[in-house]
This record gives structure tokens, sequence and C-alpha cells, in this order.
């Protein structure tokens, strides 16, 4: 069984498969943070080349089933998983986590793209990406907000703003550390994918709390 992970869902899949007894799990991770919470079973970190590269990988090693449990945003891999079970012949599951859904008192505005994301900023904004390190380069251009950015690891290269505020970690899934957070650099805007689960949802609930204009990508 080769789990294509990363999540929270991933890992407690792992966890229920390696206690069986009767499966041989293989979590693949992509790599991108330093130290990730490795799930049992065997791991594989890194890619894999590709939608060829899995397919050569999936013959190889034997696997019979593979399970895509990534990232919801995560599509190159997921679009690879496909190919390389439609060329393999072998089972696929996709295990889909459910989108956050707007609440009364959420000020939402939904983007299709990162790109529009940035030009509905407004000037002067002071705005909190919740971001990966992927996807902060179509914020480049506006010089005229001021950013705050979380990222879980930090950056290998310098960040393309003149002056971003860093803040290393995780995000909390309470509330009021988030709003704390947020107050204590004055944010006014929040930008982030509509990724679901609860250790991320902190941040939603708090901007709302909070009366905060939240720039969400949709899936």
């Amino acid at each position: 069984m080769l789990i294509l992970g990363g999540t929270a869902e991933a890992k407690a899949l792992a966890e229920q498969l390696a206690a069986r007894g009767d499966v041989t799990v293989i979590t693949s991770l992509a790599g991108r943070t330093a130290q990730p919470m490795l799930p049992p079973g065997e791991v594989r970190i890194g890619g894999f080349g590709g939608a060829a590269g899995l397919t050569a990988y999936i013959r190889e090693t034997g696997v019979t089933r593979i399970i895509d449990a990534t990232h919801p945003f995560a599509r190159r891999i997921s679009e690879n998983a496909i190919q390389a079970a439609a060329e393999t012949g072998i089972a696929l599951e996709h295990v889909v986590r459910p989108g956050w859904v707007s609440q009364r008192g959420d000020q939402w505005r939904e983007v299709s793209s990162l790109d529009e994301a940035a030009r509905a900023l407004p000037a002067g904004a002071i705005v909190f990406l919740a971001l990966g390190r992927q996807y902060l380069d179509a914020f480049a251009a506006r010089s005229d907000c001021r950013f705050v950015i979380r990222m879980v690891d930090a950056p290998a290269e310098p960040l393309p703003f003149a002056d971003p505020v860093l803040i290393l970690g995780k995000p909390s899934a309470d509330p009021a550390r988030e709003a704390e957070l947020f107050a204590a650099q004055g944010i006014t805007h929040l930008v982030c994918r509509n990724s679901g689960g609860a250790s991320g949802y902190g941040k939603i609930a708090a901007a709302r709390e909070m009366g905060l204009t939240v720039i969400i990508l949709g899936r």
C-alpha cells in the first residue's frame, strides 16, 4: 500500500493500516519540511520524477494499491497518481479533506488564483500570508502592502519582499492564539487557501471574531 501523504489524514491512515499487520505500508512525503511527523511503516521522502517516475516506482516495489491523501491543493502529485494508476492498472483511492464553509460573520472574498488574490488587496493593507513558500511570488509586486508571512521552516532564499515580517511555526488550532498574533501585527487582511481541516481553522475563526477580510483561494 502506497500512501501519498504529508497530511494528518495520511498519517492516521498509515497508523490504521500498520496496526492491521497484514499490509506493507509505504508513506511518501514531499520533503518540504525539515522535520516532518513520520507515520508508522516505511517512509519515502522526495519526489518521484513525474508520472513516469511514480509508475516505475510502483512496478519496482510491487505496490498493489495507492491512496492519495495529499494536501487538497497538491494538484500535480494527484494528477501523476491518476496517470500512474492507469498505466499500471492498480487501484487508486483519493481521500479528500472537506473544505471550510463560510459561516455567519465571515468576511470572505473567494478567488480562483493567487494573482487574483494579490489584486484583491487594497493599498496600505497589512496582510497575513498563510501560504507555502512556493505561493508567495504573486504578491511580490504589491509594494504598497505590508506582509506578515508564516512558514514552518526558515526559507532557503530571501523572500521576494522589501521588508517582510517572518514568523516561523505551524498554525494554531486555537482561535485565541491566532487572534493574539493578528492583533500584535495589526493585521487587516488574511490570505489563505481553502485547505480545510481542524489544525488550520484557528486563523479562520480568529478572522471572523476580529472582523478581518479573508481572501481565500477556492479549490
